[in-house]
């Protein structure tokens, strides 16, 4: 597939996409709305594929909404809007809520600037590596707007009630130190593409159906009745002692250290 917002590239089972609009800063016009939610359906369908990491071009993750290029076609600003029913995520939504809902680890590099709506397609990955110097902003309040690219399903898992508000009603500038200490991001470190590439090697070794529903049933059921978490427990226990890489993992841990894993199952 030919990108013309994004690049992908390939290390084996790990895939690399990043953001590739340097010079306006890899702010996400509408084309780079529709290749993200293309890009994730697009490796939701290799079954080979063991993490994701997101990271921005030219030492910035995104500085935001291309404010400019969308108020210049409000027909675009209707399409990034639409949805056919409340409870769905519209375009704009899918770019962050379609990396929780793939079923690997998605890990987001973040360096320089992560604003706005880089900082919601960030809150979509499962980690965050932040660099010493990123800064973080929920930026949407400083242009009159709310908050509404699907982070806030994260955020309300991340952040108190009173730190949200204040960060997204404020805009406020959050240096990575600070947004470590919020638990805005995983870690900060001096390398995060490296630690990145290191923590995708160390998740390689578990079964990658362990994996899918490990990330399944937290997401679906962090915030959820006790009744819900327990039903969901079970129902993935059993796909997994069912599946072949369910033994697999056993067999790792003793007389054959180096068996590969079978493409995950779908989940």
């Amino acid at each position: 597939m030919q990108w013309q917002t994004l690049s992908l590239e390939w290390q084996q089972q790990l895939a690399i996409v990043s953001l590739n609009r340097p010079d306006k800063l890899n702010a996400i016009n509408y084309t780079m709305f529709s290749e993200l939610k293309a890009m994730a359906r697009h490796l939701r369908r290799q079954r080979h594929l063991r993490a994701v990491i997101l990271r921005g071009e030219g030492g910035q993750f995104s500085s935001g909404l291309d404010i400019k290029s969308v108020a210049n076609s409000p027909w675009q600003a209707l399409k990034l809007l639409f949805k056919l029913l409340p409870g769905n995520a519209n375009l704009a939504q899918q770019v962050s809520v379609a990396w929780r809902e793939l079923p690997v680890p998605v890990i987001a590099v973040l360096d320089g600037r992560c604003y706005g709506g880089g900082l919601q397609i960030a809150l979509g990955a499962d980690f965050r590596i932040a660099a010493h110097d990123a800064e973080l902003s929920i930026m949407e309040a400083k242009w009159g707007l709310v908050p509404d690219m699907g982070g806030l399903v994260s955020l309300r898992e991340i952040l108190a009630k009173d730190q949200a508000l204040k960060l997204s009603m404020t805009a406020e500038l959050i240096p990575a130190s600070k947004a470590l200490d919020l638990g805005l991001v995983t870690e900060c470190c001096s390398d995060p593409l490296a630690r990145a590439q290191e923590l995708a090697a160390e998740l390689n070794e578990r079964s990658p159906d362990a994996l899918a529903a490990i990330k399944l049933s937290i997401n679906r059921s962090w915030n959820g009745s006790r009744r819900r978490l327990l039903a969901r427990e079970s129902w993935s226990q059993v796909r997994l002692l069912l599946g072949r890489n369910r033994a697999i993992a056993a067999v790792r841990q003793g007389k054959d250290p180096e068996r590969a894993f079978e493409p995950r199952r779908n989940w």
